[in-house]
């Protein structure tokens, strides 16, 4: 269970993490990328949090990556909770230290020479896009992948650039999104070398970065199963 202080304030400047494999990979491309790392889905509700998941089916919160790479330690899983909790505890707190942490970001990408780019939805799928902070910061590149697919149609910020991702349940939003939209999709599958097309689509790796917003448009986006993914059976991991 974990314990924490009711008057607990935060993370201060860190709420954002660079620690992870594939924005490796993106600072090879000029690109330092802070992303935020909640609780998804059902995970932070016995603590007090809530569903940051609106969409998620069962096989993809089984399979989320929240289980995969650090996610898998007990510190990390701990410590993303926690920010989750903040999050609902002080919303305004929660805001007031991201922008810190994305002020925190754009330095570091100027001391290093790269061009700082932001994903708010590391492990989860709230509408951040709401809340004002993409025009904050106009000069700053967001990304998020989603499975809201209204959000898709809304008035987005312009500097803010979405994935739409398929799970075993939402076959018809993304029949949708390949009707109405040159909006890319991504898809999760079991094997080493994707298939060349899907659904009359090119398919092109996302595991060599997770800059989303350099992909070209109108492809599906595919991604190798990791964590709990692997183990899949829901129908999430497509099979090939």
């Amino acid at each position: 269970m974990i314990m924490f202080d009711v008057d607990f304030l935060g993370y201060g400047s860190n709420l954002l993490t660079i620690e992870n494999a594939k924005t490796t990979k993106g600072e090879e491309l000029g690109y330092l990328t802070g992303i935020l790392y909640l609780a998804p889905w059902k995970e932070s509700i016995p603590y007090g949090g809530g569903n940051l998941c609106p969409m998620a089916s069962e096989g993809c919160g089984n399979a989320c990556l929240f289980s995969a790479g650090r996610g898998r330690f007990d510190s990390v899983r701990d410590a993303r909770i926690k920010k989750t909790i903040y999050f609902y505890r002080n919303r305004e707190g929660f805001m007031s230290d991201l922008r810190k942490s994305i002020k925190k970001i754009i330095r570091k990408a100027k001391r290093n020479g790269l061009i700082p780019a932001i994903r708010l939805n590391g492990t989860s799928d709230f509408p951040f896009h709401k809340t004002g902070i993409m025009e904050e910061f106009p000069e700053i590149q967001f990304y998020d992948y989603t499975k809201v697919v209204n959000r898709l149609f809304e008035k987005l910020p312009s500097n803010y650039h979405l994935t739409f991702s398929r799970s075993e349940s939402n076959q018809h939003h993304v029949q949708k999104v390949l009707n109405e939209t040159l909006v890319n999709i991504a898809m999760v599958f079991n094997c080493d070398d994707f298939p060349s097309e899907l659904f009359g689509r090119k398919i092109i790796s996302g595991d060599d970065h997770d800059l989303r917003f350099l992909d070209e448009k109108n492809v599906i986006i595919g991604l190798k199963a990791k964590g709990k993914a692997k183990k899949d059976t829901s129908g999430f991991v497509v099979h090939v």
